[in-house]
């Protein structure tokens, strides 16, 4: 039996069920990729999003269609990947298990140790860029593939953002290396 394409799989889900479902996920990107082992979730109403103001040019495919990538520019310098879900939410993929293409990533890299742990690393190591944004988690370029069974999570706050701190929208797989940085001692576990 043929799997549903990858954005009828998602269709539905809001954005903190689409970055849970993430977590163990198979991300391949141009001949590179691997296991996704740390989101974040950005929701419509959510002051730390894109898209709380509303759909701009800069913006424009976190409205567009379920299961596409919305690639920007963070601080000016590095790229940083979501994968739509709903019309204005994105989760951003903030760390990879590197096990696709690993010798690309590390001349992407320049040999860092750090190859996929963190969004501006992991997109770096994948070769994303600007002309990303809006591509389709099913074409040739790009894809993802979610595992067949749900890995147990680690739960906690979101980082580096200055608005809805508090919220419980970072997730992580539970005792996966390379996560961006460690979860806080209290942050749950699913």
């Amino acid at each position: 039996m043929t799997p549903l394409p990858f954005a009828e799989q998602i269709s539905g889900l809001g954005v903190v069920d689409l970055a849970r479902r993430l977590i163990g996920a198979r991300l391949l990107v141009r001949g590179t990729g691997g296991t996704i082992i740390e989101t974040e979730a950005y929701g419509r109403d959510d002051p730390a999003s894109h898209s709380f103001r509303g759909p701009t040019a800069r913006n424009a495919a976190m409205f567009g269609p379920a299961g596409h990538a919305y690639v920007y520019r963070s601080y000016g310098i590095h790229l940083c990947l979501n994968v739509v879900g709903q019309p204005g939410e994105a989760a951003l993929v903030r760390a990879l298990a590197p096990t696709t293409g690993i010798e690309a990533m590390t001349m992407r890299r320049r040999g860092s140790a750090l190859l996929c742990s963190g969004p501006g690393r992991l997109a770096e190591a994948l070769g994303i860029r600007p002309e990303d944004d809006g591509a389709a988690f099913d074409g040739p370029d790009f894809a993802i593939v979610l595992a067949p069974h749900r890995p147990a999570l680690l739960t906690g706050p979101r980082i580096g953002i200055s608005k809805a701190r508090d919220l419980p929208w970072r997730f992580g797989l539970a005792g996966a290396r390379g996560l961006s940085r460690p979860f806080p001692l209290q942050a749950g576990t699913t």
